[in-house]
C-alpha cells in the first residue's frame, strides 16, 4: 500500500497516571508519540497512513508494529534496531494540567539518519508530517527530518509540520532557529497557541498568525485549546469556535487535530472544513485517558458534528 499520509518521528510507550489525589500511582500502559499519534487519527479518519520511524527490537518495538497493523497504517517501512530501545514516557496529572517525563535518551528513533530515508516511498505520498519534536531528540533525527522534507518537495509532496515545542528537549534559541527555518518549507503548519507564544514572544493570535505567513508558509492553523482554532492564509483567515466537551486527558489532542486535517485535505476539503472537523475530533480526544485509545472514528466525528 502506498499510503496518501506518511509521518516521520518517534513513537514512545506512554504510562499514563490514572491516580489522582494521594491514591498511589497506577498508571495504564498505552502508546504515544506526537506524529505516531497524528497519524492513527488521519488512518481512523479513514485516511491512507504510513509511519516512517525506528523501533527497538524489543517487545515495546513488537507493540507498535502490532497496534499500527491494527489501525491499518503502513508499517513497511520501519526499521529494527537490535541495538537500541524503543523509548517511552510517564504522564503525571495535577491543578496544571499533564506533565510528561522521558525515557527516550539513545531510542532507536533518536538514531535514525537521512541515510535511513525510503526517498521512493516518501515521493509516493500526498502528504509528509513531522514535528519539531523529531528534530529535536537528535542532530541526525534533525537532518532526517530536513532530508525528507526535501524529498517531499522535489516530487510535489506536501509537507505539513507541528512545531510542538519541548523545552526539556533543545534550548529555546535552538529550537526558535530549526523551527523558523523549517516553517518556509512546509505547506501547512500546525502550532498551538502555547507553543506560538515561546517561539514568537507575541501573545495575540492574529500576530502570531501574521508572523508565520511572513515566514512564508501559505496556511497557518493555529490550535487555541478549548477556544477552537484560528486558520490564517494570505488574505483571509477565519475562527473555529472551541467544543465543549467534558475534557479527562488531552495528552494527544494536538496530534489528533493534525490527523483529522490532513485526512480531509486528503478527500478534497477546504481548509476551513478541515478544521472544523478537526476541533471537533481533538475535542472527543480529551473524553479518555491516554493519547490514542480515545481518538474517535470518523463516524463518531460526523455523528458528533451532528449535535451542533
Amino acid at each position: 500500500m502506498q499510503p496518501d499520509i506518511i509521518a516521520l518521528g518517534e513513537p514512545l510507550i506512554e504510562f499514563n497516571q490514572a491516580s489522582r489525589g494521594g491514591e498511589p500511582a497506577n498508571y495504564r500502559l498505552g502508546h504515544g508519540g506526537d506524529t505516531s499519534n497524528a497519524i492513527i487519527a488521519a488512518a481512523r479518519q479513514g485516511a491512507r497512513g504510513g509511519y516512517l520511524t525506528a523501533l527497538g527490537d524489543d517487545a515495546f518495538g513488537d507493540m507498535f508494529v502490532d497496534l499500527w497493523r491494527q489501525e491499518g497504517v503502513d508499517t513497511s517501512r520501519v526499521i529494527r534496531n537490535g541495538e537500541a530501545p524503543t523509548g517511552l514516557y510517564f504522564v503525571t496529572h495535577g491543578p496544571a494540567g499533564h506533565v510528561f517525563s522521558y525515557r527516550r535518551a539513545g531510542s532507536a528513533a533518536s538514531l535514525m539518519k537521512p541515510a535511513d530515508l525510503p526517498a521512493d516511498y516518501i515521493a509516493g505520498a500526498r502528504f509528509l508530517h513531522a514535528s519539531g519534536i523529531s528534530q529535536a531528540i537528535s542532530d541526525s533525527c534533525c537532518d532526517s527530518v530536513l532530508a525528507a522534507i526535501e524529498i517531499a518537495r522535489e516530487n510535489g509532496v506536501k509537507v505539513s509540520y507541528d512545531t510542538n515545542l519541548r523545552l526539556k528537549l533543545w534550548p529555546l534559541q535552538r529550537a526558535r532557529a530549526i523551527t523558523h527555518a523549517t516553517i518556509p518549507l512546509c505547506d501547512v503548519i500546525f502550532p498551538s497557541l502555547e507553543d506560538a507564544t515561546v517561539l514568537t514572544g507575541l501573545e495575540d493570535p492574529d500576530a502570531i498568525a501574521d508572523f508565520y505567513l511572513g515566514l512564508g508558509v501559505p496556511l497557518v492553523v493555529l490550535k487555541l485549546g478549548p477556544q477552537g482554532a484560528l486558520v490564517a492564509q494570505p488574505g483571509d483567515r477565519r475562527r473555529i469556535a472551541g467544543r465543549k466537551v467534558e475534557t479527562v486527558d488531552a495528552t494527544g489532542a494536538g496530534d489528533t487535530f493534525d490527523g483529522a486535517f490532513l485526512s480531509m485535505l486528503v478527500r478534497g476539503e477546504p481548509p476551513l472544513e478541515a478544521a472544523r472537523y478537526a476541533n471537533a475530533a481533538a475535542a472527543l480526544s480529551t473524553c479518555g485517558y491516554g493519547a490514542v485509545a480515545p481518538i474517535p472514528t470518523r463516524e463518531q466525528v460526523l455523528a458528533f458534528l451532528q449535535q451542533g
